[in-house]
């Protein structure tokens, strides 16, 4: 099987070629802030991305046969996890979701593209806004604020599946599946996301793009709620700038002015307490976030994967593991790759060891026209 997987970021769009499991291409378009200025809205720039798309797979004598085309998923309303096949029920959903983010670009571009060739299937997997969480996890405090996430669900599930690859090839007498598992999986990024995993769906996971769980190096997690409305009151920040130190100027950020987790490292080994201590404070929470969904398994945890770009960092890993590995084995997982779990989930519809779900919207929304999308 032949997929091309497509990855768009705010200032780049990433894609690979894959010959079922195996990469045999891969390629970043950067894109410059220039050009992107052009247009009004983000979901504007999908028939630009589209051509740089087919032009980089040209350059790269890469013919257009593909067996599926996946995208990365798009923040339209929640859903529940798997494989999506890309119809126009989702086409409307992506054009009028109000969160214009780059994300959603990627299943209009796969089916685009995949439109182009004969028999070809446009994909779309576990996006970010995946809830499959119990009805009780929703509840908070307050009946106006809801529990709602928004989390790493392609690589937490992608690590879940190939960590149950692993213990079964280490217990072929035993074998076990992702949905066969109790799991703890703490994706450890720019924003960090902590998941129970319970026989294949995340039944609790923190949001972590604006406002819970343990603070990341961009992002501030759960606050003090009585404070964080005096701030909003005090009449010092806009309401875009108390957003940005929710999310982009938060965390390591705002702490210490860098997200770059060596670089706190650096300065640890020349002797700056301070930032020994924020560090150890974003581990701290982390631990806290991890053993708070012990309860949630009701004790039995098969194991805690650790996955995302801070698990390179031995400083991290040692301290949290010293943590956590009283409650389940500990597996460390460096890094993330996106575009890999993208082509498994395709393969995996392809071959049907993975079921394609129809995308149905849950509420009306009105659609954005697209026309017009080129600034005037």
């Amino acid at each position: 099987m032949k997929i091309l997987a497509i990855n768009p970021g705010s200032t780049s769009t990433k894609i690979a070629v894959f010959d079922n499991d195996k990469p045999i291409m891969r390629h970043t378009i950067r894109h410059s802030v220039e050009e992107l200025s052009r247009f009004k809205r983000v979901i504007y720039q999908m028939e630009y991305r589209r051509e740089l798309v087919l032009k980089a797979l040209a350059d790269n004598n890469i013919s257009l046969d593909f067996d599926a085309v996946i995208g990365r998923g798009g923040l339209t309303e929640p859903i529940p996890g798997g494989v999506y096949e890309v119809n126009e029920e989702m086409v409307k959903a992506l054009y009028s979701c109000p969160r214009d983010h780059a994300c959603n670009l990627g299943s209009l571009i796969a089916r685009d593209i995949a439109s182009l060739i004969p028999g070809a299937r446009a994909f779309m997997a576990d996006p970010g806004i995946v809830d499959e969480m119990d009805e009780v996890c929703h509840i908070s405090g307050s009946p106006h604020l809801p529990r709602i996430t928004t989390w790493h669900a392609l690589n937490q599930r992608a690590i879940g599946r190939r960590f149950a690859a692993d213990y079964s090839a280490t217990h072929p007498d035993a074998p076990k599946k992702y949905e066969e598992m109790d799991l703890i999986i703490a994706h450890l990024g720019g924003g960090i996301s902590v998941g129970a995993h319970h026989l294949g769906r995340c039944v609790d996971v923190n949001n972590a793009f604006d406002g819970e769980g343990p603070f990341s190096p961009e992002r501030a997690g759960t606050l003090p709620s009585g404070a964080l409305i005096d701030l909003c009151f005090s009449g010092k920040y806009t309401k875009d700038q108390l957003k940005r130190r929710i999310s982009g100027k938060a965390g390591l950020a705002a702490h210490l002015g860098t997200i770059d987790v060596q670089e706190v490292e650096r300065r640890i080994a020349h002797g700056d307490e301070h930032a020994r201590l924020v560090l150890d404070a974003m581990i701290y929470q982390i631990a806290k976030s991890i053993g708070a969904l012990t309860p949630v398994l009701r004790g039995h945890v098969d194991a805690i994967l650790l996955t995302g770009g801070i698990a390179h960092s031995e400083y991290v890993m040692e301290r949290l593991v010293d943590r956590v590995s009283f409650i389940a084995p500990v597996h460390i997982y460096p890094g993330e790759d996106e575009l890999e779990a993208m082509a498994l989930n395709a393969l995996g519809a392809l071959h049907g060891e993975l079921p394609v779900q129809e995308y149905r919207r849950p509420q009306v929304v009105a659609d954005v026209s697209v026309a017009g999308g080129l600034a005037k």
